[in-house]
């Protein structure tokens, strides 16, 4: 008898039907993954199984257990969450409560659902959080979310999902916006919790290399259908439909051309030094060094990759090198020769305009209560004013066919768009005022991969049309091979390797970087361990 059987299911918003007849199941213990792009349905689909959708119409059924969970009553769905079938959301910040510490809210779910005392609880909640690899884990439970990494939230949500060892887990993009090799410890304790439990996962996922070493079946999401369902091997190696096929060939290719040898660099940094002071105690501090002693140049038209782990410091860099950074700079800083270093804010204001960033959260960093015609336009209105309101119209509405998007576009808000295009608006903001240097900072990594593919595409023409420089700051080493000319590898804010791309990521020579690679091919060593 399998654990989960979607039968025919429908899934409407109002007159939109998002989901049409979708059938799939799941048996005890098996790695089941949904893949597909942007509004496939994947997502919808798994909510639908915790009856998460709010306001949706349903059609069909969904017997877990042998029992239809779209006919049960709210009471007895309370039940069933976190209990029967738990979820990890895509996004811990967002998913854990920043007012309540990590053990609260762990140890909420097991007072719930398994009856503990508060006691028993937080000893319960100390024993998931080491279960689940974090350091020092009765310091931890006394955290709040933000105090906590992105990989130590993720494993807190892992923590909060098993509490009360569920028979399902749905992992909705678990790995999304995490390091390479914080991505493969998660998969590692998925696998590792999944076997000591015998429990079953349904995966949402755009990532097709971490389906290819974690699920043993895969089904595949387009426009709301199931379009094609099989075995992981299988699916990989002879897939039926275009669709598929089409998903297993987006992966980053290189787009870049060669730079032009010779020319005077548009940026220079030597001995770039990054320090936060940081409160210990009641009235100490301590000086902590987020970037140590870092030289580099760039020129124009080219691209500069930075890769590293979290914390390794490569964030904080391209924010110094921007006048943008929170943190005590030491060191020169160099851009079209001006000392942006040592020039006030004042001096500094003309140059903002050839200085741009987009980062890594477009709906984070584009504003709700604007439109994008407001959005585009904020920095030409403040370093053009002589444009006036028919002109910086035009000039926005020029910006936007420049990333492929149209005119038609300039009232509506961040919200009704799609994630690939709300970074192409972004990038018009950025772009359109001619910048001489983008800084990229992980522009594409919650992105699904033939959207990365077509956002790379669009960087690369425009860095050839322009002659744009980029420093391109990623995760994904896919990606740096694709876009970047040059790369850096950094770690604990020091350059351990950097040089020529292709030579780097071909035959490095550091072992840090060594197991930055052997983390982004996912291989089925690093995985399965």
């Amino acid at each position: 008898m399998n654990l989960l059987d979607v039968k025919n299911l429908r899934i409407a918003f109002g007159a939109s039907m998002v989901v049409d007849d979708v059938s799939f199941s799941i048996a005890p213990g098996e790695k089941f993954a949904l893949v597909g792009e942007s509004g496939s349905g994947k997502t919808v689909t798994a909510l639908s199984v915790l009856r998460l959708n709010h306001d949706a119409r349903y059609e069909g059924r969904i017997l877990f257990e042998g029992q239809d969970i779209l006919q049960k009553p709210e009471s007895a769905m309370r039940a069933v969450r976190g209990k029967d079938v738990a979820m990890i959301f895509q996004e811990p910040m967002t998913a854990l409560n920043p007012l309540f510490t990590i053990g609260n809210q762990i140890a909420e779910v097991l007072m719930l659902h398994e009856g503990l005392s508060a006691k028993a609880a937080a000893q319960r909640t100390v024993q998931l959080l080491d279960k689940t690899g974090i350091p020092e884990p009765a310091r931890r439970a006394l955290a709040y979310p933000h105090q906590l990494s992105g990989g130590q939230r993720q494993r807190a949500m892992i923590a909060m999902a098993l509490a009360c060892k569920p028979k399902l887990l749905i992992a909705d993009e678990p790995t999304t916006a995490l390091d390479v090799t914080i991505q493969v410890q998660i998969l590692e304790l998925l696998n590792q919790l999944q076997r000591e439990e015998n429990m079953a996962v349904l995966m949402i996922t755009h990532d097709l290399n971490l389906v290819r070493h974690f699920a043993d079946r895969v089904g595949v999401m387009e426009k709301g259908l199931l379009v094609e369902t099989a075995g992981t091997d299988e699916l990989f190696s002879q897939p039926r439909e275009p669709y598929t096929r089409k998903l297993l060939a987006s992966h980053p290719q290189r787009i870049v051309d060669t730079v032009p040898k010779g020319g005077e660099p548009l940026l220079k940094g030597e001995r770039v030094r990054c320090t936060f002071s940081i409160r210990q105690g009641w009235f100490g501090k301590r000086q902590f060094v987020a970037v140590d002693d870092v030289d580099l140049e760039l020129k124009p038209g080219e691209t500069l990759g930075i890769v590293g782990e979290s914390g390794s410091g490569k964030s904080t860099l391209g924010m110094a090198l921007l006048r943008l950074s929170a943190a005590s700079v030491d060191g020169r800083i160099e851009f079209e020769h001006h000392p942006v270093s040592a020039m006030s804010s004042a001096e500094l204001r003309p140059l903002r305009a050839k200085m741009q960033v987009v980062f890594q959260d477009p709906f984070a960093s584009l504003s709700p209560r604007r439109t994008v015609e407001q959005i585009v336009g904020e920095g030409l209105a403040l370093h053009q004013p002589q444009l006036g309101k028919a002109g910086l119209r035009r000039a926005v509405a020029d910006g936007l066919k420049e990333v492929g998007l149209s005119a038609d576009m300039m009232t509506r808000y961040p919200h009704e768009f799609s994630g690939g295009q709300r970074q192409r608006i972004a990038i018009a903001r950025a772009l359109v005022l001619k910048p001489a240097l983008i800084l990229l900072d992980e522009p594409t990594s919650s992105l699904d991969v033939s959207v990365q593919q077509q956002v790379l595409s669009l960087l690369a023409d425009l860095q050839r049309k322009h002659g744009i420089a980029y420093v391109f700051i990623s995760h994904d080493l896919a990606v740096i091979r694709a876009m970047a000319h040059r790369v850096m590898v950094m770690k604990d804010g020091k350059v351990v390797e950097s040089g020529v791309t292709e030579s780097v990521l071909s035959n490095p020579t550091q072992p840090y970087t060594r197991r930055l690679l052997a983390a982004s091919t996912y291989s089925v060593e690093a995985v399965e361990g």
